[in-house]
């Protein structure tokens, strides 16, 4: 499409791009590299969002500033250099997140030509959420779809995306429409999609894992009693599983990983549950982690390194981690019936 004036306007009038919708799909973020400065800068904006820790921050800022980023960023650091995308130089949530973004343009060709800008964005790091925005609204996208790539709400992921899209969208002088993607934790095409990985995956298996631990990303139970409806939502999606599956209360369980800080989270804790389940005897689990929509720091490295060490050193025997869905096909019909819905009276 090329640029044109509006109609009956003068010759002099600026030219516009033709009107399209932009879909924009976010994730949490990724450092630029895995180097001390990269990791600090990374660190220090994800730490500082009142969403993720909500501390006074005459507390909690000299805190971060003066000890936990004087030390993290090595430790977070080495983690990422464990994972890192070497050969394109980036993380596996940015190699993913663009093969997932690329599917889904595909998908939204075949639907509905030229008319659909697909995008994505970082909460974190780059690509920032308002450059993308700015991308959409000089591109001609007066309408633009939001969509926060979690399954389940929670006020520290779902909420802070979309208070940057917001706050994006108050940069501009020429505002584009805009709607967010509700949370899809309990859609049957998903549950399908989580379904369908673990099946492939257990049909590979010498010896069926005596357990199918889920584990999500924690929070602080507090967020919880303050009515956050993340625990719910999670509890649910493996509800959902299990009866997809056809399987019975004890071969899935639900956990929490991640843990920070000294307050109270959501339990069972992931890294103490699989010690206790070696010790009962469980020797073979698998692990998936539902919340996630891209494998990254959390699973790459946290589940397959330090929960799996946790499992191995309490007497476990078989260990499988189960990728995220990613960019598997049943995963992006997924998502793309999502945008599909909520384009509706849009396109």
């Amino acid at each position: 499409m090329t640029d044109t004036r509006p109609i009956h306007s003068a010759p002099d009038h600026p030219k516009f791009p033709q009107p399209k919708i932009g879909v924009l799909v976010a994730n949490l973020g990724t450092p630029d590299n895995y180097d001390y400065w990269s990791m600090r800068r990374y660190l220090g904006e994800f730490l500082s969002d009142r969403r993720v820790i909500d501390y006074s921050p005459w507390l909690w800022q000299p805190l971060l500033q003066l000890v936990i980023l004087t030390k993290r960023p090595f430790t977070s650091g080495a983690a990422y250099k464990s994972i890192w995308n070497e050969k394109d130089g980036e993380s596996p949530l940015m190699t993913i997140t663009k093969a997932q973004t690329a599917k889904i343009a595909a998908e939204m060709e075949k639907t509905y030509g030229d008319s659909v800008m697909v995008d994505f964005c970082m909460r974190y790091g780059n690509p920032s959420t308002q450059s993308r925005v700015e991308r959409m609204v000089k591109a001609g996208c007066q309408k633009i779809l939001f969509f926060p790539l979690y399954p389940q709400y929670a006020g520290a992921t779902s909420a802070t995306a979309c208070d940057k899209f917001f706050e994006a969208l108050g940069q501009e002088k020429w505002q584009p429409s805009a709607r967010t993607v509700s949370p899809y934790f309990d859609r049957p095409d998903y549950i399908d999609a989580l379904a369908k990985s673990i099946e492939t995956k257990y049909a590979e298996l010498e010896t069926r894992p005596d357990i199918l631990v889920c584990s999500y990303h924690g929070v602080p139970k507090r967020y919880l009693m303050e009515g956050d409806p993340y625990h719910c939502q999670c509890q649910k999606t493996t509800r959902l599983l299990k009866e997809r599956l056809g399987w019975d209360d004890t071969e899935i369980k639900t956990t929490f990983q991640s843990k920070f800080g000294p307050e109270e989270w959501l339990q069972p804790y992931t890294v103490e549950e699989v010690a206790r389940l070696a010790q009962q005897g469980k020797k073979n689990i698998a692990v998936c982690a539902p919340a996630f929509s891209a494998d990254c720091i959390e699973t790459l490295e946290e589940i397959n390194e330090e929960i799996f060490e946790s499992f191995e050193h309490a007497g476990g025997e078989k260990f499988t981690y189960i990728p995220c869905l990613n960019d598997d096909d049943a995963h992006i019909e997924a998502l793309s019936n999502v945008i599909r819905e909520n384009l509706m009276g849009w396109i």
